[in-house]
């Protein structure tokens, strides 16, 4: 029995299963038919939400655009009400009334000016032609007149006093030339004369002299130093040889002391380029000059001749190795001892 309700049922399944395959295929269909609707309604949103972004961005095109007209408009009338302003004022100032009083007296004026436009337009070319006529007006002329006359006045006194202070200072400069000329001339005649007789000094002979070259004017001239030793004829001192050269320095140089002694002189390595002979004619000639003047000559040197000859030694001496010390010999008191 059971056997034959199973079969019954086995035999009636797909039946049902077919029914419900009909059923399940009904309900996709209505369910496609949902979906393709519900696509449908989405892109009709998805198209509107597009449409409503296009006219916002229209919208906040058209608000930026017009808040840029504002603000020109904003600018335009704050310009317009400084023109105003400014007009208002030059009105003031030119017609020297208010502007609604020049616009009543315009407006009674008015009366003889033609009311058709091409004779206003006429009326006006003439006016404007009247007004180039006259030209400018400056109503501070008078003013100005007399602050640029002070101004005249005050440059012509000005004027006045540089003249002045540049003919002073032209004479003074006039004066220190004309003396500076006379006591350069003086000066150099008298130095001149040291040298002749020191060269000659020196060298046992010979002649120097000192010249003013390059021009007449000795305060714009060049100084030229020429000499002949005994036995050579005159040349500039370019031409002589070293030892020569420094024999005539020295020479100008105690020239020098003789016209303005100085307290000190300090000579260094005078005679570097001197032979033994040149070296006792240059420390005969020191030992005049210390007679004849006070100067104290401080002479630095490591010739042994002119070291014998002089008052006073001082040297350096490293005793011990590193430690340099100052070392000082009187040679006349020394010959003084030795001579006891």
């Amino acid at each position: 029995m059971l056997g034959e309700l199973r079969l019954e049922a086995a035999k009636a399944a797909p039946t049902t299963l077919e029914a419900r395959q009909i059923a399940l295929l009904d309900e996709l269909a209505t369910a496609e038919a949902r979906r393709a609707k519900t696509s449908d309604a989405l892109a009709e949103a998805e198209h509107e939400r597009a449409e409503a972004d296009r006219a916002l961005r229209a919208a906040e095109a058209a608000a930026s655009e017009a808040r840029e007209v504002r603000a020109s408009l904003s600018a335009h009338s704050e310009a317009a009400v400084q023109r105003l302003s400014e007009v208002s004022a030059n009105i003031r100032e030119a017609a020297r009334m208010e502007p609604e009083e020049l616009a009543r007296k315009l407006s009674d004026e008015a009366v003889a000016i033609p009311a058709d436009g091409a004779g206003a337009e006429a009326h006006l070319f003439n006016l404007e032609r009247q007004r180039e006529a006259i030209g400018p007006v400056n109503l501070r002329a008078e003013d100005e007149a007399t602050e640029l006359s002070t101004r005249v006045e005050t440059m012509a006194l000005e004027r006045a006093d540089l003249t002045g202070a540049i003919a002073r200072l032209r004479q003074g400069i006039d004066e220190l030339n004309h003396e500076g000329r006379e006591r350069l001339t003086a000066a150099f005649g008298v130095i001149n004369e040291h040298f002749k007789t020191l060269f000659e000094t020196l060298f046992q002979g010979g002649q120097a002299e000192l010249r003013l070259v390059e021009s007449d004017d000795p305060l714009e001239a060049g100084l030229e130093i020429y000499a002949c030793p005994p036995g050579k004829r005159m040349a500039s001192m370019s031409l002589m040889s070293g030892g020569e050269q420094a024999l005539t320095a020295a020479a100008l140089i105690f020239a020098v002391f003789l016209a303005q002694p100085s307290p000190i002189c300090v000579l260094d390595e005078v005679d570097a380029p001197l032979d033994d002979a040149n070296v006792d004619r240059f420390c005969n000639l020191l030992d005049e000059m210390c007679r004849r003047t006070e100067t104290r000559f401080i002479v630095i040197t490591h010739n042994p001749v002119t070291m014998a000859r002089t008052d006073r030694l001082f040297g350096v001496t490293m005793a011990e190795r590193g430690v340099s010390q100052l070392v000082s010999v009187d040679l006349r008191q020394a010959e003084a001892m030795a001579a006891q």
